[in-house]
């Protein structure tokens, strides 16, 4: 299906169908285009879906939200059904074998008619007034033909067993210009734990497309990937300080729980190794960009490898040698500057002392920035 739909595309595009001008042109005459669309891949989402769709309706008619159900074996796709059902100008249900979460991601992507694209995971939500401000941004720059790649907010660590008052929130106030668009060149250095991550981010749909983003398939942590592979793509930013997503945590089950992280650390590796081979760092011609993926590269490296400490087998030890190990034969520059900065020799220390030392690391910072 998605191949269809990128042939479609492609066509489109060659007839200069869905150009930006052309894009906002058809939005502003209500021929069919939606200002925003949601991706909301939703597996066995039952208990969460009526909570994060109650939050994305009062988008209203400028938003599309694509409920993509992948293949989930509760009721999920008769909750979709009964919500495209009910408002068939907003919602849309697509349903899907299993494929995973980044494959649910494709398919909205691939599905999308709006002229920008959010992912919200079904167990998350918008903030109300925050969510009609980032509309009502986005409505003003296709009005004033300004040229957007990507739109940039903050988003909150909604755990439950936090009280609400005192749940983080992840904000760029120290990185990045607020009130204008700006180019890469202005960006100031990310601080640790305020990087980007998918809550916080907005693309341009063609710019996605133009890509080819296609996520892996039955892989865990992808949306990583999600937020990596584009930024050689991205032109054009603003950052509106806003704290629009709240991402839920503290669930057992979750994908992002100690435990379980430590169960399905072969996905961790895996997109570690798929984030270092998307392309050579060292030929992306923008500084900025080019250092930003090397210190979002360092994170994912930073993580595998914590997640391996605290497996702490002989097992596991091999395996974070084999990680480090394949970046070196793949690209000896990159693997460099990953394995010398600061961050690369503290994940290297040796022996029980330096597991002990990384696992010490990861828990302070577990405690600091307020994640899983």
């Amino acid at each position: 299906m998605i191949e269809t739909i990128r042939r479609k595309v492609s066509q489109a595009r060659s007839s200069g169908g869905i150009s930006n001008a052309n894009a906002r042109e058809k939005h502003a005459k209500g021929e069919g285009m939606k200002l925003l669309s949601i991706a909301v891949p939703s597996y066995n989402a039952q208990d969460y879906l009526d909570r994060c769709m109650e939050s994305l309706l009062p988008g209203g008619d400028d938003v599309e939200i694509l409920i993509v159900d992948d293949g989930s074996k509760d009721r999920t796709a008769e909750i979709a059904d009964a919500y495209a059902r009910k408002y068939p100008n907003i919602v849309k249900a697509i349903h899907k074998p299993n494929g995973g979460h980044g494959d649910a991601v494709t398919t909205g992507l691939y599905n999308a008619t709006g002229l920008y694209f959010k992912v919200v995971d079904s167990d998350d939500k918008l903030a109300p007034k925050a969510y009609q401000e980032v509309l009502a941004f986005l409505k003003k720059t296709v009005d004033e033909g300004n040229d957007l790649d990507m739109l940039i907010s903050n988003f909150i660590y909604d755990k439950q067993s936090v009280p609400e008052e005192k749940r983080k929130v992840i904000d760029y106030h120290k990185m990045l210009p607020v009130g204008r668009f700006f180019t890469w060149d202005e960006i100031g250095k990310f601080q640790v734990g305020h990087y980007l991550l998918m809550h916080a981010v907005i693309y341009r749909t063609e710019m996605l497309r133009e890509m080819k983003l296609v996520l892996p398939k039955h892989t865990f942590y992808v949306d990583n990937i999600y937020v990596y592979e584009p930024l050689p793509h991205v032109k054009t930013l603003y950052y509106l300080d806003v704290n629009l997503y709240l991402y839920y945590i503290g669930r057992n089950d979750q994908s992002v729980n100690t435990e379980v992280m430590k169960k399905r650390i072969d996905q961790q590796d895996r997109v570690n190794r798929i984030m270092f081979d998307y392309c050579d760092l060292e030929k992306v011609e923008n500084e900025k960009v080019r250092g930003y993926m090397y210190d979002y590269l360092q994170i994912m490296c930073t993580v595998t490898s914590a997640y391996y400490a605290l497996i702490n087998t002989k097992e596991a030890v091999e395996k974070q040698k084999e990680l480090w190990n394949y970046m070196k034969v793949r690209n000896l520059p990159m693997w460099k500057k990953l394995r010398f900065s600061l961050q690369g020799v503290v994940l290297n220390l040796p022996g029980a002392v330096g597991r002990f030392i990384i696992r010490k690391g990861y828990f302070a910072a577990q405690k600091l920035f307020g994640f899983n």
